[in-house]
């Protein structure tokens, strides 16, 4: 890999001349620099700044700014791997994956970097838990003596995303190896993907427990935890020892605000310079007014229905099938979205490459197919729940009343639960039968969406939906080092969940819009991240 600098980047960025060669900027003896207020429908879902923890599209938008991965990720272009922490790496053999620390680089609390925190941040008291067979000894003692570990929640993720990691060697100061049981051609993936965040050895040890820890984490990305207020405020202050320059923004505030009439009002009063997760049919009423405007578009995300068939009005594929059968998802694209976004082939993205099928289709809508498969399962008009949150997706409670009339239509008697929080939706108690999620695709492998998420050892299979031989493929497409092959089974994973015995339905791709002042120059990624750094904002000129 060539090792690319972010202060190469820096010095050729669009941003540069105004944030480092104006001295407008910049005055003496005073930080001019701007405080951004960013009004957001939620911070994070579980009160806790936790890459594992809040594994969210809320999460990813804020933690982009506090910490930082090995690898990361370009979100200017197309979300291609570029040199992060890491400068450079390099393949040793199909199990192993050289990198080399970018030197230099300051935490939040000053610590320089080393191979000491790569090795921390992957070990058992941060990550994996006593019990996980990886540096599983190396900081249990610390944990014991202060009676705190990491929740099973956070070393559930762990094992999800990394599930046969051996261990990370030390080859030098500035230099590790990571080391997988098996051969897999997705660990430079791995590395980069959101929940692989390096955070710093001493700043986790010397906090009072992980749940002190994780209010104020100590990262390297450009900007720093000063305040915290769980569903109220999240206070960003620059950190001015970032590697990759002097961030832009003295202090960032993200603001919950769930309404989005409020955020859009905010935004047009001066309140918020940024205002997010904007539903189309705000955009007309928002570019109105010359001095703002929408920004954004699809990203690496996909809507999803996901089916509990252990519900007894499930258990029967032909039920879910017919589900999938009776939704119309042009429609909601069209009416719901303007157009905006579209209905994607399937849970996988473009960015696959030549792991992608482009010939592959969600099912068809075809309600007279729904209502003979209704007809061959017996069904009799039994309710079937529908768990969702108020609008935690945009245009999430539309889409829900679109989809019920749908299934309606074709005889279903499916009925919207709400509920307050994640925990609630997860719950099996009640009987849980439908629920709205989304997936994205951290890299650009399938194992990193549809075995993630709905492989053995991904969220769906906790007592909500299991395939056996969904499960061995899974498992071969881990380790398979034999492209055509990992193809032929992804084509079978999609056969298997979307089809034959149905884990989730896709109903649209994801799209995000924010409104912000003109005179702020900023670019949206194309994924829930909210990059704000010096190579992507330039601040208004007074």
């Amino acid at each position: 890999m060539l090792p690319i600098d972010r202060r190469s980047i820096l010095k050729t960025a669009v941003a540069a001349p105004a944030i480092f060669a104006s001295g407008r900027v910049f005055a003496q003896g005073a930080d001019a620099r701007p405080v951004v207020r960013i009004a957001v429908q939620q911070i994070v879902n579980a009160g806790a700044l936790d890459v594992l923890r809040e594994q969210s599209n809320v999460g990813e938008r804020v933690f982009a700014s506090i910490f930082e991965t090995l690898i990361g990720r370009n979100h200017q272009g197309r979300g291609e791997m570029i040199p992060a922490l890491a400068t450079e790496w390099k393949r040793i053999d199909d199990r192993t994956v050289e990198l080399s620390l970018r030197r230099g680089v300051r935490f939040h609390n000053g610590d320089e970097l080393t191979a000491e925190d790569v090795v921390f941040t992957y070990g058992s008291e941060r990550m994996f838990g006593p019990e996980a067979g990886t540096n599983q000894t190396l900081f249990s003692a610390t944990a014991a003596a202060r009676g705190d570990g990491v929740p099973p929640e956070v070393t559930a993720v762990a094992k999800r995303n990394w599930p046969s990691l051996e261990k990370i060697e030390v080859v030098d100061r500035y230099t590790v190896r990571f080391v997988n049981k098996t051969p897999d051609v997705t660990l430079e993936g791995r590395i980069q993907r959101y929940g692989s965040e390096i955070v710093s050895k001493r700043g986790f040890a010397e906090a009072a427990s992980w749940l002190a820890f994780v209010q104020k984490p100590v990262g390297t990305g450009p900007y720093k935890v000063k305040e915290f207020k769980p569903d109220q405020v999240l206070v960003l202050e620059a950190h001015d020892e970032y590697w990759g320059g002097r961030p832009p923004i003295r202090e960032v505030r993200f603001i919950a605000i769930p309404e989005v009439t409020s955020r859009v009002n905010g935004l047009l009063s001066g309140e918020f310079d940024f205002a997010c997760d904007l539903p189309p049919d705000q955009i007309a009423g928002v570019e109105r007014n010359g001095r703002f405007e929408v920004v954004g578009g699809l990203i690496g995300n996909h809507r999803i229905m996901v089916f509990d068939k252990n519900h007894p009005q499930l258990a029967d594929a032909r039920i879910r099938q017919a589900i999938t059968h009776a939704i119309d998802r042009q429609a909601i694209v069209d009416s719901l979205w303007a157009g905006r976004t579209k209905v994607p082939n399937g849970l996988q993205w473009e960015y696959y490459g030549d792991m992608f099928h482009a010939d592959w289709r969600v099912p068809a809508y075809d309600p007279a197919r729904a209502r003979e498969l209704l007809r061959a399962a017996g069904y009799r008009g039994e309710p079937i729940p529908f768990r969702q949150l108020n609008n935690y997706y945009t245009n999430q409670n539309a889409t829900a009343q679109a989809v019920t009339a749908m299934l309606s239509a074709v005889g279903l008697n499916v009925q919207i639960q709400m509920r307050e929080n994640w925990q609630q939706i997860f719950d099996k108690t009640g009987g849980r039968a439908l629920r709205d999620w989304s997936n994205s695709a951290p890299f650009a492998d399938p194992v990193s969406s549809i075995v993630n998420q709905h492989g053995p050892n991904g969220q769906q299979q906790v007592g909500e939906w299991t395939n056996a031989e969904f499960n061995q493929l899974s498992g071969e497409l881990e380790s398979s080092t034999d492209r055509a092959r990992r193809k032929a089974v992804f084509r079978r994973l999609l056969e298997i969940a979307e089809r034959e015995d149905p884990a989730y339905t896709v109903l649209h791709q994801n799209a995000t819009f924010t409104g912000k002042r003109k005179d702020v120059q900023w670019k949206p990624a194309p994924s829930f991240v909210m990059d704000l750094r010096a190579t992507n904002y330039v601040p208004a000129r007074t």
